[in-house]
């Protein structure tokens, strides 16, 4: 019986929003179901073949030895040198900081825009590249399925235990911010890998409680030095990023325009209700969020919702674009056509079009 409505509710994901009972695997099962058409795009790909392909995959599923190597690679990238111009960039120290620069230097142009899905997939694909090739990490980028964990504290992602992303930060008082009330923590991270990281970039425009120390720039580049800070609590996923509203996005939104404006609008919208559930410093400043390690993880489930998106009508949903070149409107309309530049993290620089496609252009790889 239970078969039966997980299989009524991918047919009418409305009727599970207002139920509530979303089955826990109905995204991996439209995932299931538009990997035929992933594996026909695969067999017409001039640069990925079915050898070459990798797997990318959630974080509870990837082995504890698998973990621990893809920290020891962000930890690495955070111990190796800077390869920015010296002087320019005062507060990126080390590796990891060359891809919060990257952000910073494109965020308005890079949210509410027709490249936001585009450019953040090339730039998870470079972090990856980056961990693999600079660090020896020899897996692959897993994500952070939100709908999977209801309470993420209790998340093997965020757990504090030696194989998770760290833990919350600390319990502090505080107060709450204009996108949720505050949550579980606030205060410095001091468990897991990542307790006492040093964050020095920005802010830029924080949205944190209390409130991080200015930057002695005002684009932010300067030396600024303090603890990476936590907000976590399941407020927020229950309002924007639940299994029952990702699987809704998904099959409801036809075409790219309403697909992505939902994604990263809505009331809070996944996009948004994801990022404010990590909150706090240096993760409540849409400029500097990538300086948060689990940053990486939440834009490889946002990538992997897309994907999934596209594979629902692959032929139809690869080669669209829609929205503008600017986060606060105006410009010119975004096309195809346009460049996606890193050149910061990644020397290639690609139009949109050679980014839509995860077995196309760069790209080899695939979301289990």
């Amino acid at each position: 019986m239970l078969s039966i409505y997980k299989g009524f509710c991918l047919l009418t994901s409305v009727l599970c929003l207002f139920t509530g009972e979303a089955s826990a695997d109905a995204l991996g099962d439209l995932q299931t179901k538009g990997r035929t058409a992933i594996n026909t795009q695969l067999a017409k790909s001039t640069t990925c073949t079915a050898a070459k392909l990798q797997v990318r995959k959630e974080w509870g599923n990837v082995s504890v030895a698998d973990r621990k190597a893809y920290i020891k690679a962000v930890l690495c990238l955070m111990s190796a040198p800077s390869k920015l111009p010296a002087g320019k960039f005062p507060g990126a120290q080390n590796r990891y900081d060359d891809f919060v620069v990257t952000h910073m230097q494109q965020t308005l142009q890079i949210h509410g825009t027709g490249s936001f899905f585009s450019w953040h997939r090339y730039y998870t694909w470079a972090y990856e590249q980056a961990l693999r090739n600079e660090c020896g990490y020899n897996g692959t980028q897993p994500y952070w399925d939100f709908g999977k964990w209801t309470d993420p504290e209790k998340s093997p992602i965020f757990d504090g235990t030696d194989t998770s992303m760290s833990g919350n930060g600390k319990k502090v008082s505080h107060k709450a911010t204009s996108v949720g009330p505050a949550q579980n923590g606030g205060g410095c991270v001091e468990t897991g890998p990542f307790a006492n990281m040093t964050v020095r970039l920005g802010p830029v425009s924080p949205m944190a409680d209390p409130a991080p120390p200015k930057n002695p720039r005002s684009d932010g580049y300067g030396i600024n030095t303090r603890c990476l800070r936590r907000d976590i609590g399941p407020y927020l996923v229950s309002k924007g990023s639940t299994t029952a509203m990702m699987v809704n996005l998904i099959t409801s939104k036809t075409t790219i325009g309403p697909f992505q404006d939902t994604m990263q609008g809505g009331n809070p919208g996944v996009h948004t209700s994801a990022h404010f559930t990590i909150g706090s410093d240096p993760g409540g400043d849409f400029y500097t969020s990538p300086n948060d390690p689990a940053f990486w993880l939440l834009h490889g489930q946002i990538d992997r919702l897309w994907t999934i998106w596209q594979s629902q009508d692959l032929p139809n949903r690869m080669q669209v674009i829609a929205g503008g070149t600017s986060m606060m409107g105006g410009g010119a309309a975004q096309k195809l056509t346009d460049n996606i530049d890193i050149s910061n993290v990644a020397s290639k620089v690609y139009q949109i079009k050679d980014l839509v496609s995860i077995t196309d252009g760069p790209f080899c790889y695939v979301y289990e």
